[in-house]
């Protein structure tokens, strides 16, 4: 117990000397800043890189086709698994260093600055993994969908963009936010090329003091905030596109069909087909029927 105790006032002291500030990005709270702002950013440009080669990797292709786009299509789709798989298949840390360092050492060109590398790196790794991501979500759809599209004249172009992504988004809502948790984690790997993220400063905070445990506990619990805030902010945005879980099928309309109509969730029984609105409707009726008997 006493190690905890001692444990608890090393990480109190870390904090109060090196917390910095969150808006001049300073300590630990700017390298917080610096990752949460890379992974929002690269997670953003990511997603756009992988609905790009998603759809362009689900663009059909028939026999009949003219031989140019048979060839094109067959060209991009080799080209987008090739990228998909040497950036699924390599560290991202690797990346880093073959991006920031390669460039200059092969065509002499420096970097703008190490934001611009650090954007770079995380935005075409993740844009790997939501390739695929899209294009498993493009195929959930249902292809009767697809069909009735094209039976109303509608393009591939307009297919995708009216029918098919807006319910692609939703099934691949979860794997969108999960690839940001996993980027709010994994930009620890970009201090390789000098940016300063919030893991950065932890190995600066150790060359200084040699306190070693006592900031990666620091560290442990910043990044678990994190991603439990992303992670809550998700499931609230995936309750917002579900909308409302509440509907009612009741019509006033006497041709209507009255068996089936469901109030959801259900109110009464499982057994009970009707809803509460309309068992109450039906008992003022019989009240006031009664009352005009009596009468």
């Amino acid at each position: 117990m006493e190690r905890f105790i001692e444990l608890g006032q090393e990480m109190a002291l870390l904090w109060d000397n090196y917390k910095g500030s969150f808006f001049l990005g300073s300590g630990y709270l700017g390298g917080i800043r610096n990752t949460l702002v890379l992974a929002v950013v690269a997670t953003l440009i990511g997603c756009i890189i992988g609905f790009a080669c998603g759809v362009l990797n689900t663009i059909p292709c028939a026999k009949n086709d003219p031989p140019v786009k048979r060839f094109l299509v067959k060209l991009i789709r080799v080209v987008v698994r090739v990228y998909v798989e040497v950036f699924r298949g390599t560290p991202m840390v690797l990346q880093a260093v073959f991006i920031y360092y390669g460039l200059p050492y092969f065509w002499d060109v420096q970097w703008p600055s190490v934001w611009a590398a650090a954007i770079v790196v995380v935005s075409i790794n993740t844009g790997a993994y939501m390739a695929e991501s899209v294009r498993g979500g493009i195929i959930s759809i249902d292809p009767g969908q697809t069909e009735g599209a094209k039976a109303i004249g509608m393009t591939h172009v307009q297919t995708m963009t009216n029918v098919i992504l807006p319910q692609a988004i939703r099934n691949i809502l979860p794997q969108i936010g999960n690839n940001f948790i996993i980027n709010i984690k994994d930009t620890s790997v970009m201090f390789v090329i000098t940016f300063a993220e919030f893991f950065a400063f932890h190995r600066y905070i150790v060359g200084v003091n040699n306190m070693y445990f006592p900031s990666a506990a620091i560290e442990m619990i910043g990044y678990l905030t994190m991603t439990l805030i992303a992670s809550i902010l998700l499931r609230w945005m995936e309750r917002r596109m579900d909308g409302s879980s509440n509907y009612e099928l009741v019509q006033d309309d006497a041709l209507t069909m009255t068996a089936g109509t469901y109030n959801f969730p259900n109110k009464g029984t499982p057994f009970d087909e009707q809803s509460k609105e309309y068992r109450e409707r039906k008992r003022q009726e019989l009240k006031h029927g009664r009352s005009r008997g009596d009468r």
